[in-house]
């Protein structure tokens, strides 16, 4: 029998886009959602990721014709994760201050898969109320081969760092590279193959509403991420037989089952709720050409909105090579307290505001109303280096940023590679005030 997944790989384009896709031709109900009998006898399945009445623009769902309904699987009994936790701990003591974490080492000797790999940094909300976002990071030498992984409690941006990843799900394959992006919505199955080895990354948890693109307001009808960059895959299924593990996250909690067949049996699939990848090179980067440096929103990708217009649950924003062009401008990130929190980590290169101390594969964390900018290298360079066009080259920053507080987790602050000295990096700023007519 052919292994459907296996084939080549292709894509369809666009974010949020109503697809129709099949792996054997006639597959696909032509003019009923749920026919009495489906084409090949396939069963037909909804999934939801918003309620039935959302308004229509908003409103994602997609029809799946598979050869057994996902309602076949064994009783669940807990499973043990017990570093990927779910929102922010409100008892943990945390001080106003910056927080920076080296990458994360892999441990020898240890084959873990991207589920059991996660790690949880720094998180805010609640899954239950559907608000906040966790920031982590995953850590996988090992492929997930007969396991299947759903998460109830929210869809997963994921940001590769070392290392290509093949993300099977119910309705296709990605494959991703660091430099490319991936969301995968809340509650569809997948897995996850590390065919380069041992793989770093980022992961947003994102409890809240779905990432959409942001609009555009004065930009125009052009600029930053454009829908027809994201790319969802094409119908495959897997022609395994025998049983699998299926791995969900519900409540926070960790919950296993047997299945006895593979759930990535979804021969064609037709809906605008689906996986896609991005790659943030097509990312059309906005900035000024005279004086001044705009807010860092203008790097926005994707954003997951709240009940306060303009305040994101979630903003995805990155740091991509760009020209900087302004005049008499101090041109690296300014020195500054913001109302939204902001998570960082760095898939490649050098951030220009931190060019010796953060590391690819490290994070930083300042919360809401907490000082940071450049460190007294960039600063000092930045104050006094002649002011040409500059190209800003082989560097991939990125933020989760959130109006609410994000908390680190008992890992970050005991386990993970915490920077204790991070402040210093502000110790030699010194008080420059030279005022007409004093020495």
């Amino acid at each position: 029998m052919i292994d459907h997944l296996n084939s080549e790989r292709r894509y369809q384009s666009g974010f949020g886009n109503e697809h129709a896709t099949e792996a054997v031709p006639g597959a696909l109900p032509q003019g009923r959602n749920s026919p009495q009998r489906a084409p090949f006898d396939l069963y037909p399945e909804l999934i939801s990721g918003t309620a039935f009445t959302a308004p229509r623009h908003e409103n994602r769902r997609t029809w799946m014709y598979r050869r057994q309904p996902s309602v076949v699987a064994g009783r669940y009994k807990a499973y043990h994760q017990p570093l990927w936790t779910t929102g922010g701990d409100r008892g943990t003591l945390l001080a106003p201050e910056p927080m920076r974490w080296h990458p994360i080492p892999f441990e020898e000797g240890v084959e873990i898969d991207f589920v059991d790999g996660m790690r949880t940094l720094a998180a805010n909300g609640d899954a239950d109320a559907q608000a906040g976002v966790g920031s982590l990071v995953y850590l996988a030498n090992k492929s997930m081969d007969r396991r299947a992984f759903v998460n109830a409690d929210g869809e997963l941006l994921i940001v590769p760092q070392q290392g290509r990843l093949v993300i099977t799900t119910e309705l296709g394959v990605l494959d991703l590279r660091p430099g490319e992006i991936a969301v995968l919505p809340r509650g569809l199955g997948f897995k996850v193959a590390v065919p380069d080895g041992p793989s770093r990354g980022y992961v947003c948890e994102n409890y809240g509403a779905q990432f959409r693109l942001p609009e555009l307001g004065p930009i125009g009808s052009n600029g930053l991420a454009n829908a027809r960059d994201f790319l969802a895959p094409v119908a495959a299924f897997e022609e395994q037989t025998g049983s699998c593990e299926l791995i969900k996250k519900f409540g926070g909690h960790f919950w296993i089952a047997p299945a006895k067949g593979s759930p990535f049996n979804v021969v064609a699939w037709h809906g605008n709720l689906a996986p896609v990848k991005y790659d943030t090179a097509n990312f059309m980067t906005i900035g000024s050409i005279s004086f001044d440096h705009p807010d860092p929103s203008i790097f926005t990708v994707l954003t997951s909105p709240s009940d306060t217009p303009g305040t994101a649950n979630c903003d995805f924003v990155i740091f991509p090579p760009r020209w900087l062009v302004m005049e008499d401008t101090f041109r690296p990130p300014w020195y500054h307290r913001n109302l939204m929190s902001e998570f960082m980590g760095l898939v490649y290169g050098e951030y220009d505001a931190k060019p010796g101390g953060f590391k690819p594969g490290g994070a930083s964390l300042h919360n809401a109303m907490v000082p940071h900018g450049p460190d007294e290298e960039a600063f000092e360079k930045a104050s006094s280096v002649e002011l040409t066009p500059q190209k800003l080259d082989n560097t991939l920053a990125f933020m989760f940023e959130s109006r609410y507080r994000f908390i680190p987790s008992a890992f970050a602050l005991s386990k993970a590679p915490l920077d204790h000295d991070y402040a210093d990096c502000w110790a030699g700023l010194k008080d420059q005030f030279k005022p007409a007519g004093r020495s």
